[in-house]
């Protein structure tokens, strides 16, 4: 089978395309999927550039979308011909995270979905939304459960609540998505005035370039009436922290799932406190958090916003587009 391995020490120039031996067939409990879309995420571009080190010859991307072939025994949740999406977390099924690292994530600890068949356990996948394309359910695994979790599972969202979503990534764009199809009221924000007419276009109810409005808090208050935004979906770590907690209203909610500003820097905790916050870190959910995604989408008007898609043979083509940070929503493979 055709597939991509990631060379030490890693970097886009030493993403190699090998043929590797048929995975065979599934034993108990397992599952023969054909991989037929990926999608692209920060974590993924973190592995393959060398900043966050996996080991030599590692097959990348989290996010992997097909379908079916084959069933190993003692399998129930599938049949042959079953559209299936890959799970982030594949031993954390079901309350509380059970894990602090990437050791059993794909891409990243164990071998990801940059190839086209994969043998794995059935309890690694769940069924795709009914009608989606491959592309468009490769994009739940990491940015779609993230959106989730942030926004319904932690935040504990409903309609009328005040959402902020910072920048038009794929995170960002879903989040924009889920909240509107809530009955959310969404501010996005971007540097590019162009990106904010696209997410006025999928439903942003408020704009506010933050080239022209570094402050940005200060509109939202104004948009809010004083009061703050109920969720903040901080995509952007410490650069930005400190103006989502002053945007944010009392007793307010911030899922912190994004470090694009930095790994690690202040944070004004006399702020967060004396406005009584929940600021809560996250990584993406749980098998039966990506279970009951899958059925919300099967009855909300939402369908991913795709910017563009690559073969498998041009998986370093895709990552240099999203260095170049021009795109609006996500990134993908079909293959």
């Amino acid at each position: 089978m055709k597939a991509i391995q990631l060379r030490a020490p890693g970097g886009l120039d030493r993403l190699e395309i090998v043929d590797l031996p048929d995975p065979g067939t599934p034993g108990p409990g397992q599952i023969r999927v054909r991989i037929h879309a990926s999608s692209l995420n920060y974590h993924d571009l973190g592995v393959v550039t060398g900043h966050m080190p996996t080991a030599d010859r590692r097959i990348p991307m989290a996010d992997g979308a097909g379908v079916v072939e084959a069933v190993g025994s003692g399998v129930a949740d599938f049949v042959v011909g079953d559209h299936v999406v890959s799970t982030f977390f594949t031993t954390w099924l079901n309350g509380d995270p059970v894990t602090g690292d990437f050791s059993t994530v794909s891409g990243d600890g164990v071998d990801g979905f940059a190839r086209e068949w994969v043998v794995a356990e059935a309890t690694s996948f769940t069924r795709a939304p009914k009608g989606w394309s491959h592309a468009e359910a490769a994009t739940l695994t990491t940015a779609g459960l993230t959106v989730w979790r942030a926004l319904v599972v932690n935040g504990g969202m409903k309609a009328g609540d005040t959402v902020l979503v910072q920048g038009t990534g794929g995170v960002s764009v879903f989040a924009l998505q889920v909240a509107k199809a809530l009955g959310a009221t969404v501010i996005a924000t971007s540097s590019s005035d162009e990106k904010l007419e696209r997410a006025r276009q999928l439903g942003a109810d408020h704009l506010i370039n933050y080239r022209h409005e570094p402050e940005w808090a200060k509109p939202v208050l104004e948009i809010t009436g004083g009061r703050g935004v109920d969720h903040v979906v901080e995509v952007g770590g410490p650069g930005t922290l400190a103006q989502s907690i002053q945007a944010t209203r009392v007793a307010g909610h911030i899922a912190l799932i994004g470090v694009l500003t930095g790994a690690a820097g202040p944070v004004p905790t006399a702020g967060l406190t004396i406005r009584q916050q929940r600021l809560q870190g996250l990584i993406v959910g749980s098998r039966q958090h990506q279970k009951d995604l899958v059925r919300a989408l099967e009855v909300l008007p939402i369908r991913p916003a795709i910017h563009k898609s690559f073969p498998l043979t041009e998986l370093a083509e895709a990552f240099r587009l999203q260095q170049a940070g021009g795109h609006f929503g996500k990134i993908c493979l079909e293959y």
